[in-house]
C-alpha cells in the first residue's frame, strides 16, 4: 500500500472547493490525465479547516499532494486565468472579498488551512469564477454609469460561476453533435443562482453582475433589486453598508420572501401562502431570464440545468420550462421526473427543437485540467 501511496502523492492534486454553503474536495492522479481518486462532501463546512485535509487523506490512505488548487469566486480584472498563489495574489483576492463576502474570504480561510496541514513549500492554485466571463461583451459587461467613475472603481459586470457553466457546457458538447453555432443557456441552480447565455463556447450574456448578488433570486441573497431601493433603505433606516451587505446576502431571497427557510425542498413541501410565493418568484425569475436570453442568442440550440436545485427538483424543471413551446422547448414529463443526477441526463421530448439536459457540474475536473500549467509555472519559479 505504502508503494501506491508515494505514486499518488508524486504525481497528484488536490481541488478545493469552498461554496457559500459547503466544501468538496477531490484528489486526482495526474498520471495520464486527470483522474479522481477520492473525494468529499462536507455540508455545511467545518471550522476545524487543517484536520479536515488530514483527516481526508489518512481516510483514503492517501500522499501529500504535489498541488492544492483553489476555486475562488471573484478574481476582478487582473485575475482572468489559473494562478500560482503568492502574498501578491491572495492580496488581491482579500481585496475583492468586500464584493464576493460569502465566498473568497472562505477560500482564503482555505488556503491557510492548507498551508498548516502541508506546509508553506507546497503549491497553492487558484482558479476563478469570474475567469470564464473576461471576455463578456462590452454592452453586456458595462453599467450605463459614467466611463470614469465605473473605470475607477472596477464598476463592470463580472460574472460568477464560471467553472460550473464552463463544465455544463464542456459536457454537453461531449454528449451530443453540436451545431457550429453552439447557442446554450445554461442554469446553475443551487444555494447561489445564476444564468449565462453562450454560443461556440463564449459567453455573451449573465445574470450575476459586479458581485454575486445580482440576478436571479437564490437561497438567502435578493438577486436583482432596485438600486434606489437600496439607497432609500439607507437613508430611512441609519443601517450601515454592513448591515445591509448581511440583509442582502444572508437574509433575502427564498429565505427573506418565505420567512421560514432557504431549502427549496422545505418550501416545496409547505403549503403557506408565503412558501408559495417565494417558489413562484424563484421560478418567474428564471422564466424572465431564459425568455431574454433566447433573444439574446436568436434561439437555443440547448437548455441545460445543474446545481442542487436543478438537478433534484422534477417540479421546478417544469415550471421554469412549461409554456416555452413557441421557442421549440418541450419537456418530457416521464424522463423530467426519473432522473438521477449521475451523469447528464436528456429531458427534452423527441419533437422538441430546443434540447433541455440536466448535467451535475463538475467544477473540480475544470479544474483539475489546469494543473499541468500551474505545475509548470511552479517549476520555473
Amino acid at each position: 500500500m505504502s508503494s501506491s501511496n508515494s505514486l499518488r502523492g508524486a504525481d497528484s492534486v488536490l481541488t478545493v472547493n469552498a461554496g457559500s454553503s459547503s466544501l468538496r474536495l477531490v484528489f486526482w492522479s495526474l498520471a495520464k490525465q486527470a483522474e479522481p481518486l477520492a473525494a468529499v462532501n462536507l455540508s455545511p463546512a467545518p471550522d476545524a479547516r487543517s484536520k479536515v485535509f488530514s483527516k481526508f487523506l489518512d481516510s483514503e490512505d492517501l500522499a501529500r499532494p504535489r498541488l492544492v488548487i483553489h476555486r475562488i469566486v471573484h478574481g476582478g480584472t487582473t485575475l482572468t486565468s489559473p494562478t500560482l498563489l503568492d502574498e501578491s495574489v491572495l492580496a488581491e483576492i482579500k481585496r475583492l472579498s468586500s464584493i464576493a463576502p460569502l465566498h473568497n474570504k472562505a477560500a482564503l480561510k482555505w488556503v491557510q488551512a492548507a498551508r498548516q496541514a502541508f506546509g508553506s513549500d507546497l503549491l497553492q492554485g487558484a482558479c476563478f469564477d469570474t475567469s470564464f466571463y473576461a471576455n463578456l461583451p462590452e454592452a453586456a459587461a458595462r453599467y450605463a454609469l459614467p466611463t470614469a467613475l465605473a473605470r475607477r472603481h472596477g464598476l463592470r459586470r463580472y460574472g460568477f460561476h464560471g467553472l460550473a457553466h464552463q463544465s455544463m457546457l464542456e459536457q454537453w458538447q461531449f454528449h451530443c453533435e453540436p451545431c457550429a453555432e453552439r447557442k446554450v443557456i445554461s442554469l446553475q441552480l443551487g444555494s447561489g443562482c445564476s444564468v449565462t447565455a453562450s454560443s461556440r463556447g463564449q459567453p455573451l450574456e449573465t445574470s450575476m453582475g459586479f458581485s454575486p448578488l445580482e440576478g436571479l433570486i437564490m437561497a438567502t441573497r435578493c438577486g436583482n433589486v432596485d438600486p434606489a431601493a437600496v439607497l432609500h433603505l439607507l437613508d430611512q433606516t441609519g443601517m450601515t453598508t454592513t448591515q445591509l451587505g448581511e440583509i442582502l446576502n444572508r437574509e433575502s431571497g427564498l429565505l427573506g420572501v418565505s420567512g421560514e427557510t432557504s431549502d427549496m425542498r422545505v418550501l416545496l413541501a409547505t403549503d403557506s401562502a408565503a412558501s408559495r410565493l417565494a417558489v413562484d418568484m424563484f421560478c418567474h425569475r428564471i422564466r424572465h431570464y431564459i425568455g431574454a436570453y433566447l433573444a439574446v442568442l436568436g434561439g437555443a440550440q440547448a437548455i441545460v440545468i445543474g446545481g442542487g436545485i436543478g438537478e433534484n427538483s422534477p417540479i421546478i424543471r417544469q415550471r421554469i420550462l412549461e409554456g416555452f413551446e413557441w421557442a421549440g422547448i418541450r419537456i418530457d414529463q416521464r424522463l423530467n421526473d426519473s432522473v438521477v443526477p449521475v451523469a447528464p441526463t436528456p429531458v427534452h421530448t423527441g419533437d422538441s427543437r430546443v434540447q433541455i439536459w440536466v448535467i451535475p457540474p463538475n467544477e473540480a475536473a475544470v479544474m483539475a485540467d489546469q494543473a499541468e500549467s500551474l505545475l509548470q509555472a511552479g517549476r520555473n519559479i
